[in-house]
């Protein structure tokens, strides 16, 4: 097959550069899948970041339900193999017990992707049911990151993170539960945007407020992208159990101007968990950049109770991801786990969270109200709150301390692991508040760091326009202009 990009030339259009070109007739909406497949095909062997190719989407994108007049124009986009249904399409969540599940309708969002342009391609890699750091099972897969692939991409968004820093699409689905999108952005090289509680549908299935911390979104390798991908799936379903926010204009407009000068509060501790000392100073380089485009950066952090914090936050995750493998286990007769189909900590989380009681639940909720008063508190004075997306290197694969196939006898130290790396997400999903990864930042080991900003709720479009403002600083050389050594272009 004679395709036709070259290499260079692909990984330089972003998804909006791409879609451009199908609507001025240069290029087609098949001839978009086809690269894109060709571009998994050369990079997947050494990432194992792509699950399934759809044939049929790739030869026939219309046929597949993408619009093809709509903004995206065809777009190739994978799909975390988690969330948001396709029907007819399997939908296995990374897990041994769900071989073979196959959905039998498009969720809403799934709805809004296709009207968008998008054209779904393909599913990628995710840990069991999303809940752990990496997809590093041997059993099931074992995604590696595209800079050095004895490292781990960190997860949940663990393909799709891959496949857009290897350059095999431009933008992909990522889902975020309390960093899913953004961790993986950070140890990838990629843009992560967790819009705020209230932007992306979850319909049919629960409401953005019963899920709690669930949001939907991407991984992309520009803001205009991000921008673009909010604007055109955004939105509420009929009949949502909360209120939507909207945007005054359109992000990708707003994103066209600087913001005016912001305060930037720069944060590399929260409560019992610290950045390593070169994290730290990675932060305070980015910190430098913003003051040099005028901003006024200082350190301060939110006045609450971490400790409780992380505490009700962790109940959510147990009684959350508890209430999810029960209800599979329903759905196939089962009583319990069985052993040889799901992974080890998940059982765990499964009998830790199986009675957890309404007061349990309150007492979480009522955590999470102080909590997202006190950012609300503070968002009054400052801004913006920056951290590192990490607080500690990126891990190789097989690290299994982070992973759902740890024998770690104890639920609430697997979790307190987890939290010593990745501390800075979480809170953002629990206050329902917007936080975007940025790739401004290098590990020690060279892999790329991800420098967040957050902001108060439905401030997305703010956290946008400052991500354009640094893009345009610096030239659009994200990654300092380096591209991993797993690339379309290699």
């Amino acid at each position: 097959m004679t395709l036709p990009m070259s290499w260079n030339e692909w990984a330089q259009h972003d998804g909006t550069a791409l879609a451009e070109r199908v609507k001025k007739g240069e290029l087609t909406a098949r001839e978009l899948a086809e690269q894109a497949q060709a571009a998994i095909a050369k990079v997947d062997p050494a990432l194992s970041g792509v699950v399934e190719v759809f044939a049929d989407a790739v030869a026939d994108p219309a046929g597949d339900a993408a619009n093809l007049d709509g903004p995206f124009a065809g777009l190739p986009f994978l799909m975390k193999d988690l969330g948001p249904t396709m029907k007819g399409r399997l939908q296995e969540m990374g897990s041994l017990l769900m071989r073979g599940n196959r959905a039998t309708a498009d969720t809403f969002l799934t709805s809004k992707f296709r009207a968008a342009g998008l054209n779904l391609i393909g599913r990628t890699t995710t840990p069991e049911f999303g809940v752990c750091s990496s997809a590093d099972n041997p059993a099931v897969y074992v995604t590696r990151n595209p800079w050095n692939t004895d490292y781990t991409t960190c997860g949940s968004s663990a393909g799709s993170a891959a496949m857009v820093a290897a350059g095999a699409v431009p933008i992909a689905h990522a889902t975020d539960g309390g960093g899913s999108i953004r961790i993986p952005a950070g140890v990838n090289g990629n843009i992560g945007l967790k819009v705020s509680r209230g932007v992306f549908s979850l319909a049919p299935v629960m409401s953005d407020l019963t899920g709690l911390v669930s949001i939907q979104g991407c991984q992309s390798r520009s803001v205009r992208d991000t921008a673009a991908f909010v604007d055109h799936v955004r939105g509420p379903a009929p009949g949502e159990f909360m209120p939507f926010w909207s945007a005054a204009e359109p992000y990708a407009e707003m994103i066209k101007r600087d913001p005016a000068p912001l305060r930037i509060a720069l944060s590399h501790q929260w409560g019992d968990y610290r950045a390593t000392p070169q994290i730290a100073a990675e932060l305070e380089k980015v910190g430098g950049l913003l003051e040099g485009l005028g901003h006024r950066v200082d350190h301060a952090l939110p006045d609450l109770d971490y400790r409780a914090a992380f505490d009700a936050q962790t109940t959510c995750y147990i009684s959350n991801f508890a209430v999810v493998i029960g209800n599979m286990l329903a759905a196939r007769g089962l009583e319990r786990p069985p052993a040889d189909l799901i992974e080890p900590v998940n059982i765990r989380i499964w009998e830790h969270g199986k009675h957890a009681s309404f007061a349990d639940r309150a007492r979480m909720q009522a955590v999470f109200n102080t909590t997202s008063r006190s950012f609300g508190a503070f968002f009054e004075q400052w801004d913006i709150i920056l951290t590192p997306i990490t607080a500690l290197p990126t891990p190789k694969v097989g690290t299994t301390e982070y992973l759902t196939i740890s024998d770690n006898p104890d639920v609430l130290d697997w979790f307190g692991n987890l939290w010593r790396n990745f501390a800075f997400t979480p809170l953002a999903n629990l206050c329902g508040i917007p936080a975007i990864s940025l790739p401004l930042a290098t590990h020690a080991h060279g892999l790329p760091l991800g420098i967040q900003a957050i902001a108060k709720q439905a401030n997305d479009g703010l956290l946008l326009q400052l991500a354009g403002q640094i893009e345009r600083a610096i030239g659009g050389e994200w990654n300092g202009g380096r591209r991993p050594a797993v690339h379309v272009t290699a």
